[in-house]
């Protein structure tokens, strides 16, 4: 018996609700696969949707951007974390406040577009600091934030995402510069808007019109989390952060329902696995031996990858499991997954 998802992925759901970092895109390119698998979605008349912690660009952008790679998309399908940010500081404080930022000129934008008072000094007593990515946020910036929050203004995260997908590996994002402050201050932010929060999906959900949403991610740590908290289903594609090694070791709260390499997963039912499979399945089977998975059989590579998740989510505290292949095939299966093999 297979562990795969038998049949398509996609057609179980009326809702599909993509990261973009790392899922769509990687920095400025489409990911391989990605302008077709939105294309064939808008064919078959489905719903999407796209989930951003990334602050640095508005709705509006986020939309162009798309569009220029390819991928038709409207800014009301677009949720970012600095919109969500604006509205939140909107319901909080009146009309005109001043909010000391440090980030983007998206996120300054989305501020005025709310009709609150952008700042870029702790002198101009701002009510609340919202921190947001920004490639040229530097120390000045994180002195002013910290002297305006120390004198009593609300902090307000976009994210907290600790690093950003690039080309040449992950980079230090927004989570970084906020343990900068957290340190400086000796305090957590008074509120985090981005994932894994679930205030991004549970709006898109909300717009499903009460069908069920699929949340396709990069991250365990964000997007698996956040879909998690949210209650919806989630599909971790293996194109960005979180890779084999993080997902045997994820904790409850970050683990996905469904794995894939790529977004062929959504239409192709032998490229997505629903985790975790039976430790026996596919022509696989998993055994532990003192804290060593076994793995031996031959099948899908995926099949294998559902097989060693249910062994190694069984155990009560979560860690990277050494696996023992047996067999050129569970060797190679091993090997593809990016796992070192126990001797």
């Amino acid at each position: 018996m297979s562990a795969g998802v038998g049949e398509r992925l996609v057609d179980g759901y009326t809702l599909v609700v993509f990261d973009l970092d790392g899922v769509i895109y990687l920095i400025d390119r489409p990911i391989p696969g990605a302008v077709e698998t939105v294309a064939r979605l808008h064919a078959e008349g489905r719903a999407v949707a796209y989930a951003t912690n990334n602050a640095s660009r508005r709705s509006s952008e986020v939309a162009d951007l798309l569009t220029g790679m390819g991928v038709p998309a409207r800014p009301e399908e677009v949720l970012t974390s600095a919109a969500a940010s604006a509205e939140l500081l909107r319901d909080r404080l009146p009309a005109g406040a001043s909010v000391l930022v440090v980030g983007a000129e998206a996120l300054r934008a989305e501020l005025r577009a709310v009709g609150l008072n952008p700042v870029t000094q702790a002198d101009e007593k701002p009510a609340a600091v919202v921190q947001g990515y920004g490639p040229q946020v530097g120390w000045a910036e994180l002195a002013e934030a910290s002297v305006a929050v120390r004198a009593g203004a609300i902090w307000i995260a976009t994210n907290t995402d600790r690093t950003l997908p690039s080309g040449r590996g992950p980079l230090p994002g927004n989570g970084s510069l906020v343990a900068v402050l957290r340190t400086a201050l000796e305090r957590d932010p008074d509120v985090v808007v981005g994932k894994p929060e679930p205030a991004l999906f549970e709006t898109a959900a909300r717009r499903s019109g009460g069908g069920r949403s699929l949340v396709v991610g990069d991250r365990l740590d964000t997007d698996i989390e956040g879909a998690r908290r949210a209650g919806l289903d989630s599909l971790l594609v293996l194109t960005g952060v979180s890779g084999v090694p993080e997902l045997l070791a994820a904790e409850p709260q970050r683990r996905p329902t469904y794995v894939a390499k790529d977004l062929a997963g959504l239409f192709d039912p032998a490229a997505a696995v629903r985790v975790p499979g039976p430790a026996e399945a596919g022509g696989w089977s998993v055994t532990d031996r003192d804290g060593v998975l076994e793995l031996a059989g031959t099948g899908r590579p995926l099949d294998a990858l559902a097989a060693l998740c249910a062994v190694a989510w069984s155990a009560p505290v979560p860690a990277l499991p050494t696996i023992r292949p047996v067999g050129p095939d569970a060797a190679h299966a091993v090997e593809s997954f990016g796992l070192t093999a126990a001797a």
